[in-house]
Formats: C-alpha cells, sequence, structure tokens
C-alpha cells in the first residue's frame, strides 16, 4: 500500500459565519486547519474524533462539495479543485464519490431507486440506451444486496440499511476509485451496521476501492481500517496503523478516546483506568494559540502555548503532533 492515491497537503477550510455592514467577515469557523496525510491505493483510512472536529469537512473538501481556503488535495498527481473546474469535471467526478451520512435525506424522496441510481448513467452518458441503462441498474443492485424489482420503488418504501445500499448503489455507478464514507452507519441499528461494514470490505475486496471512513464508533474503525487518523478541533493529532494507534497510543487525546472504548469483559472493564477529560471543546470560532488540546491537557507546557505542534514521526510510520512525546 505504498502507492498514493490521495495527497492533502496543509488542507485548510473555514467559513465565515458574519459579516460586518460592508460585507467583510466578521467570524471565522476555523473548521479544518493545516491537515496534511496520503490516503494509499486499496487502503481504509479511518478519520475519528469528536463531533465538531472536521471529520466530515475533510471528506467534503476531498470531493468538491466545499472549496479549500488554503492547501491542496490531489488526485494521482491532480489538483482536484482545479480539475473540477476545468473541462474535464466530469472524468475526476467519476473518479470520487461519496456516501453520505443520512439514508433518509440523501435519497431524492421522489425519485424511484431505480431513477436515483440511473442518474449518474445519464450525467456521465456511460450505459447506450435505456435497455443498458436498466440492466446497470438491476447489475448494481444485484451487486449491493438488494433485488433487482425494487428499481420501481420509492425511497420511503425501505429501511434505512437498505436506503444505505442503495446509495452504495449510486455511488459505485459511476465506477469510482476512492469513496469518502461519511459516517455510513451511525444512523443505522446496531443489528444493521455489521452488515453495512461487512459489504463495504466486500466491494473493496471486489473492485479495488479506497476508502476515506469518516466515524464516531472507535472499535467499528478498528474492525475496517488499515490506518486511523486522530483529529481534535480542526487538527490532525495521530496518525498510524491500526494495530500501532490502538495499542501504542502515543498522543494524551487518543489515549483518552481509546479509554472510552467498553471492553466486554467485566473483570477488565472494572480494572482499567479511565481517562476523563476536563473542560469542554473549545470553540472553532476561536481557538487556543499553539497546541489546540492544551486546555485540556494535563501534561501541558508553556511551550504547548506558544507553539503549534508539528506531525512528526515518532515511530516507524507513526506520527504524532505532540510537544512532549
Amino acid at each position: 500500500m505504498s502507492d498514493t492515491l490521495i495527497k492533502l497537503s496543509n488542507l485548510t477550510k473555514h467559513f465565515n459565519v458574519e459579516y460586518s455592514l460592508f460585507g467583510k467577515p466578521t467570524k471565522i469557523v476555523q473548521a479544518v486547519e493545516n491537515v496534511s496525510f496520503d490516503i494509499f491505493r486499496g487502503e481504509t483510512l479511518g478519520l475519528v474524533g469528536e463531533s465538531g472536529c472536521g471529520k466530515t469537512t475533510i471528506g467534503r473538501t476531498i470531493v468538491g462539495l466545499y472549496e479549500p481556503t488554503a492547501g491542496t488535495a490531489v488526485y494521482e498527481g491532480k489538483d482536484i479543485h482545479a480539475e473540477l473546474k476545468g473541462a474535464n469535471h466530469l472524468a475526476m467526478k467519476r473518479k470520487i464519490q461519496m456516501i453520505f451520512q443520512d439514508p433518509y435525506a440523501s435519497l431524492n424522496p421522489r425519485m424511484t431507486v431505480g431513477d436515483i441510481i440511473a442518474e449518474p448513467l445519464i450525467i456521465h452518458k456511460i450505459c447506450n440506451g435505456q435497455n443498458d441503462r436498466t440492466e446497470r441498474v438491476h447489475s448494481l443492485l444485484r451487486q449491493v444486496g438488494l433485488n433487482p424489482e425494487h428499481a420501481g420503488r420509492f425511497p420511503h418504501e425501505f429501511s434505512g440499511g437498505q436506503r444505505q445500499r442503495i446509495g452504495f448503489a449510486r455511488a459505485l455507478a459511476v465506477d469510482p476509485k476512492f469513496i469518502v464514507c461519511d459516517e455510513p452507519i451511525s444512523a443505522l441499528d446496531v443489528s444493521i451496521q455489521a452488515q453495512v461494514v461487512n459489504l463495504l470490505q466486500e466491494l473493496q475486496q471486489e473492485l479495488g476501492l479506497t476508502y476515506l471512513f469518516v466515524a464516531h464508533d472507535l472499535s467499528m474503525v478498528r474492525h475496517i481500517s488499515h490506518r486511523v487518523a486522530v483529529m481534535y478541533l480542526g487538527a490532525l493529532a495521530e496518525l498510524a496503523s491500526r494495530n500501532d494507534l490502538y495499542t501504542r497510543p502515543q498522543h494524551p487525546y487518543t489515549k483518552a478516546l481509546l479509554s472510552a472504548i467498553p471492553i466486554p469483559d467485566p473483570v477488565i472493564e472494572q480494572t482499567r483506568q479511565r481517562i476523563i477529560l476536563e473542560g469542554d471543546v473549545p470553540s472553532p470560532l476561536n481557538p487556543p494559540s499553539g497546541c489546540k488540546f492544551r486546555t485540556r491537557c494535563k501534561y501541558a507546557l508553556a511551550r504547548c502555548a506558544e507553539e503549534i505542534p508539528e506531525l512528526r514521526e515518532v515511530a516507524p510510520n507513526h506520527f504524532c503532533a505532540c510537544h512532549i512525546v
């Protein structure tokens, strides 16, 4: 997995939330700040962190739903956002797709399932005629575990898990190489989550897909991901392989996150020590100087308030942004 498919370099995204009388922004939400990492071909990179830390913003910026404030997102050596503005924008859109969090809001309730899946086929002119398009829609439905007869139904006739499968089929319609999975299981029942994750893994093996898997569930991220990136308040705190991160976490925030994972063993659960973070997450409207985690870190030094920690390699292929590590 040394072949880099996606490369983020100092990706930054700010949102203007208030303006002056003369139209100048007076309040800016710093959603993502100077995030850099690579996603290798054929891997699943898990992206975790608290709500509001910028996980979804990164995913939406990569696929072009948001314009970056600064920095670049590169696909196979090509700047994604430059390509999306050019004449070959449809070619780039075919390579990168997104699966959304809410299966109830991401499907048009006025369109049949067949029309929803066929829409990207029409836009990208993939099939020759109605018959080819219908056959392709049926094939995609079978691929995600649904019956081809479902093509004539509407989204409200399906369960949440089935709707998410329809979203998978729509994303796969254009044969993408990279898919951003924006918390695809968080809105589903626990009994359905494992089925959806297993489907994602099967599709990855079958089609050679690469995923950015955004999630809150740390146990599920460990199950599906090859590497895991931890974010805090718009910045990258730690990046390592799945086993390294879960067995040898380095950043204080990562240690606190992992200590919150319940263990299905009452003896171990009673004896282990939870790391309780004090205070609340600072506002992205006015983040702390230096290290953004320092206001909740019991190890914080004077240096932490003055210097932004650099994401550096603290062990082979294990990166951490912390002055004390």
